[in-house]
């Protein structure tokens, strides 16, 4: 980081001469084979950070986006790239572990990586143990002699849950452990993980980064004394992204402050008048005073981004599927991030280990999109007179 305040880093980051030339984007740099003026100009050559080799290990595109992303977060090293966020995911559990140790993930991790640490981590050799998300400093009681990475979410996939980061990075570094956090949904502009004392911190590009609902990617930016072995493992896996999908994941960076602070101020508006609501018995916002770790937020967060969750009061799935499948503004479908709302049904108790989920009702996940706030309530409220009245 340069000092320049994070806004500005967004619209500057990555952007070399060198790399642009004279245009403002570092344009589509497509490219398998790299060619040599000799060999032993070729046998010279190693795979690094900036140079040429060979496309698997970058082209400019490429590296303006990891560049970009890096310069974002305070104390990182670097930053690999991902054709997926779980494949950023994957690599970032993968660079850390070895068989025969062990893994503690927090209960309310998003879905798919808990499946790849209960399959694939398990063939592997890894023993993976869950955690309450709330434990914080106390995390340290559960760090035994083979634990060698402790995965964080905060928020917690769809419930919301704010961990004490901090405190559970202070524990894991005094024993030694390798510490990774799932930042999707605070990004490094309103949570700098690096900063926090987080070791190596996971995007999923496809959402705040991208923006526009039409990219997959991941990022994973790590600190000195990881960077080094997660390229390396990120190589010998094969891992790569395509110079478009890095040119649109770059694009969508320069706006995302503005595209997060009004993500931000219209879901706050919608879930603060949800909360008013007959209907619904919980809101779940880490920027609400009662969400689960909301201290932890307002200490340790620059801002919320456009996704939470509330509960219905009463009311079944059925009533549920009636709400969802009769908004006009909000449309059905995984992932979030994008411009557009979305709304989807969860049920988190499936997904739990060692943390009971018990509602008044069923719950939903609304990420709130770039529409104007007053019409999006006016849907929602439009789909709670249904959900009421039964039809």
């Amino acid at each position: 980081m340069s000092g320049r305040k994070p806004d500005t880093e967004l619209v500057h980051g990555g952007r070399r001469r060198e790399w642009r030339g004279r245009l403002v984007n570092p344009p589509v740099h497509r490219a398998s084979t790299i060619l040599f003026d000799s060999v032993a100009e070729l046998r010279a050559a190693a795979p690094e950070f900036g140079t040429p080799y060979y496309g698997l290990h970058g082209t400019p595109t490429t590296w303006a986006l990891a560049e970009a992303l890096t310069e974002l977060e305070p104390g990182a090293a670097g930053t690999m790239l991902y054709s997926t966020g779980l494949a950023a995911v994957t690599a970032a559990l993968l660079t850390v572990l070895a068989p025969g140790e062990e893994l503690l993930v927090t209960d309310t991790v998003y879905g798919p990586t808990r499946r790849f640490c209960e399959g694939f981590l398990r063939r592997f050799g890894v023993a993976t143990r869950y955690y309450d998300p709330m434990v914080g400093g106390r995390i340290q009681d559960l760090i035994g002699d083979r634990t060698r990475a402790i995965l964080l979410e905060s928020p917690g996939s769809n419930t919301m849950e704010v961990q004490d980061v901090p405190a559970i990075c202070a524990a894991a570094r005094a024993r030694g452990v390798a510490t990774l956090l799932d930042n999707t949904w605070a990004t490094p502009l309103f949570f700098p993980a690096i900063e926090k004392g987080v070791d190596l911190s996971i995007l999923a590009a496809t959402k705040y980064v991208g923006g526009h609902a039409d990219v997959m990617l991941g990022s994973v930016t790590a600190n000195a004394a990881w960077y080094p072995k997660l390229e390396r493992v990120s190589w010998d896996l094969g891992h790569g992204v395509s110079p478009d999908d890095a040119w649109l994941g770059a694009r969508g960076l320069r706006t995302m402050a503005v595209r997060l602070r009004q993500h931000e101020a219209s879901a706050l508006k919608v879930a603060d008048w949800l909360k008013g609501r007959p209907e619904v018995a919980r809101v779940l916002h880490p920027a609400l005073p009662d969400c689960p770790g909301h201290e932890h937020w307002k200490r340790d967060f620059n801002g919320a981004s456009g996704l939470f969750s509330f509960v219905f009061r009463g009311g079944d799935d059925a009533a549920r599927c009636r709400f969802i499948d009769g908004l006009e503004l909000f449309g059905i479908g995984w992932s979030w991030g994008g411009y557009e709302s979305l709304a989807v049904p969860n049920d988190p108790q499936p997904l739990r280990s060692v943390t009971r989920w018990e509602a008044e009702g069923p719950l939903v996940r609304l990420h709130i999109g770039l529409e104007d706030a007053d019409d999006l309530i006016a849907d929602l409220e439009a789909g709670l007179r249904r959900y009421a009245s039964g039809t």
